[in-house]
Parts: structure tokens; sequence; C-alpha cells
């Protein structure tokens, strides 16, 4: 995300960050098969009318995982802060594995959403916890930069989770597929051998010289002592809402509640609505593929663009474009156009919602941004929650060829409410540094 010439991770610490952020690359990787495995598999569940699935039942196994994450994701502070983010990266790690042996062990669709809902949790939990480790070791001035590669790691485990079912499912069937996403358990061990705890849970505890070692070795700075209580938190959260604050402050939630739906709407009912339009299950999976590709292409483009012209444009610009696309894969055109245009979407759509969290860092005051970029990520888990669902509903009721036409109208509104939000503010953009706040998924 930054022009400077100089080579991946060349600032001081780069060796011991890279073995940091790679045990952390590692554990979101597991996180994003998890979380897409559902999604490559549910073509085949639907086909073989697994534990008599339709098309609304599986709709709602898809909410409750990203349910679990909404959980996931608001215990995850609180947890990390009493038990410390290694531990939690690593009970993280353990849940979202055995949650899986539950899918693959059910032998109904109530103990299949009880793992999905368990896995969720877990998945919820590891990402936020993984980005803030990251940060804690990144070199010196290369916090985004990692946090961008750390990213592409989600989008890795989609494109793991399509060839794991193309390899599997046929062949073996889909209980395989979940067995796979058991295996991170044996990861556990290793990291919770090698992680480091990390920096800023031990400034926290009083344990400053427990921290100053472990910076000495990596090579990294003491981050400073966080300052605030609960109260201060809730003064921070009362000042979105004061004078006209609030109508900006709502424009980003729903901005954000339209993204998430996108995203993981997208994300869980892909293959099977490419299925519908009459491709075959491999190219469907394929497509998942291409589209995670995508993703990973994304996420690197997106700071340098928005470092150029502007978070807020190119949060709406990518929406935009992001909904020109999904449209589009409602239109049955040629495999090798089609792929051309699952590639651009997973390029725009994967992070015009990372540009929305760099919009309202940008455009919030200094005393309230992490509140401001906390909350407006936690209202658009709820379209996360609801965007499985509505995939499912509109099968069910046998308008699957309105599933993308929907998402894209949701595409479509986040556009407008993020471009009326950056409208309404003046404020000069600043870079860099404060860009790393909203670097989160």
């Amino acid at each position: 995300m930054y022009s400077s010439p100089s080579p991946l991770l060349s600032a001081r610490g780069s060796g011991p960050a890279l073995l940091v952020v790679g045990l952390c690359w590692l554990a979101v990787l597991f996180d994003g098969l998890d979380m897409f495995i559902y999604g490559s598999v549910l073509p085949h569940l639907l086909e073989t009318r697994t534990f008599g699935l339709t098309a609304d039942t599986a709709g709602d196994l898809g909410s409750y995982a990203t349910f679990g994450m909404l959980v996931g994701a608001l215990v995850a502070g609180t947890v990390a802060d009493r038990i410390g983010r290694k531990k939690l990266m690593v009970s993280c790690v353990i849940l979202f594995s055995l949650a899986s042996g539950v899918c693959a062990l059910a032998g109904s669709v109530t103990v299949f959403g009880l793992g999905r809902t368990l896995a969720g949790v877990g998945l919820g939990g590891l990402l936020p916890t993984a980005i803030s480790m990251v940060c804690d070791y990144a070199p010196r001035g290369r916090g985004a930069l990692v946090i961008g590669l750390l990213m592409t790691a989600h989008h890795a485990g989609g494109i793991l989770s399509a060839y794991v079912a193309k390899w599997l499912v046929d062949p073996v069937g889909w209980r395989a597929a979940f067995w796979v996403c058991v295996l991170p358990l044996l990861f556990a061990p290793v990291l919770a051998k090698l992680l480091p705890e990390s920096l800023s849970f031990l400034v926290a505890k009083g344990r400053g010289e427990e921290a100053r070692a472990l910076a000495e070795r990596y090579d990294v700075e003491v981050p400073a002592a966080r300052t605030g209580s609960t109260a201060d938190r809730w003064t921070s959260l009362a000042k979105l809402f004061r004078g006209n604050e609030w109508i900006q402050t709502l424009l980003y939630w729903v901005a954000s509640f339209g993204g998430l739906l996108l995203v993981y709407g997208v994300a869980t009912w892909l293959p099977t609505l490419m299925r519908a339009e009459g491709y075959e299950l491999g190219s469907a999976l394929s497509f998942v593929v291409v589209f995670n590709l995508g993703g990973i292409v994304g996420m690197l483009v997106a700071g340098r663009a928005a470092d150029r012209f502007g978070a807020p444009r190119i949060s709406a610009l990518w929406f935009a474009l992001t909904a020109a696309g999904v449209f589009l894969l409602g239109v049955h055109m040629s495999t090798t156009v089609t792929m051309i245009v699952v590639f651009l979407t997973g390029v725009f759509l994967n992070s015009a919602q990372t540009m929305i969290y760099a919009t309202v860092s940008i455009r919030s005051d200094a005393d309230h941004r992490a509140t401001a970029v906390g909350w407006t990520s936690g209202m658009g888990r709820f379209g996360a929650v609801f965007g499985p669902w509505l995939g499912g509903r509109l099968l069910a009721s046998g308008n699957g060829d309105w599933g993308f036409t929907a998402f894209a109208i949701a595409g479509l509104s986040s556009m407008v409410f993020i471009g009326i939000a950056a409208l309404r503010s003046s404020r000069q953009e600043p870079t860099g540094s404060e860009r790393e706040l909203a670097a989160v998924h």
C-alpha cells in the first residue's frame, strides 16, 4: 500500500516478522477454508437432498456460520484481554476444526447446523485477533502491508476449498471435505509453540519486562499502553451520534450492511447459482477459484488505488463495478467471458468492503476513530447473516435467477450510501498509518 521502492518487508525486523506473519497467514488460510467449504459442497448437498436439504434450509445453514462469526467477533476482544491473543488464536483454530468434525459426523440437519454455528464463532474470533497480532510484530512502517498480505490468506482458503470439493466430493463424499477442515487441529500445537504472545496484551497486563524482551528478540517496538476506560469507549460511541453526526454514522452502517450481505451472500451461493445458470459442477467450483484469485489481486490493488484517488471514491467506484459484475453473472455467457467477469467481480467485491472501513477511518476524528470503524464493521456483520439467508429464500421460491440481481442491488445501495456519506464530509484525507486501522474484513 506504499510507494516505497524498498523490497517487501525490508524494514528492520523483517525476518522475525515473517515468522509471526507466516503463522498467522496459515491460521487465516484455514479460516478461509472452513468458511468457504460449505458453499463449495452446497451444490452437491442440494442435488443429493442430504438431510432432506432444501434451498431455504441451506440458506439458514449458511447464516448460522455468519451469525457465529458475529458472536465470535463481538466477544474476541473481551476474551483476548483476559487470556491473551495467542491463546485465543489457538483456541479459535481448535474450535472451528472440531466444529468441522461435528459437521462431518452429523446425522441430521440440526447437528450440522450446530457444527456450522460453532465453526462460525471460531472463525469470527480468529481474524481480528490475527490482525492485531501482526500489527504488534510488523516491521516499522509496514503495518498496512502485512495486514494486506494477511488478508490474502482468507481468499487462498477459498481457493483451497474449491479444490477440496472438486477432488473429494464426487469420489468420496461431502463428509470427506469437512474431515479435511479438521486437519488444522494438527496446526494448533505448532501455533502454540512458535507464536509469541501479543506485545499489546503483555503491556496491558503490566508485564513490561516480558514485552521488552520479546520486542528486542523480534526487533520491533514495544507498543504504548492503552488508555481509556469502558466509560470512555461509550463516550466515543456517543460522539458518533452528536449533532448531525448520526446521519453520517447510519450511512456508514447501512453501506457496511449491504457490503457484507454481498460478500457473504456471493461466497455462500456462487457455486449453486452458477449451477442454476447451467454450468457443470466442476466449472462452478472453478469459478470459486477464479473469484478468490480476484480477491487476492483486489486486496493488493485497492490500497494503492485509495492512496492515489482517495478511499471514498474507490469505495463507491468499486461497489458500482461489483454490482455490474454480479449482475452479469446472471447472464449466460461463454465460459471464457464468464471467467473474466468472475475474476473482475472478485477483484472489486472483496476489497470494496475494506474501502468502507478505510473511508470511515479517514472521515472520523482521531479520538473516536477506532470506535467508528469497529461499530461499522459490527453493524455490517448483520448483513453477513442476512446474505446467505436471502439467497436461500430466493432459490426456494423459484426465483434463483433473481439471486445475482438481488446481490447486485445490495452493491448499488452500498455505492449510494458510502457516496453520500463521503460527499457530506469535506475533511482532508490523512494517509499512511491511519489507514491501518481500516484494514479489517
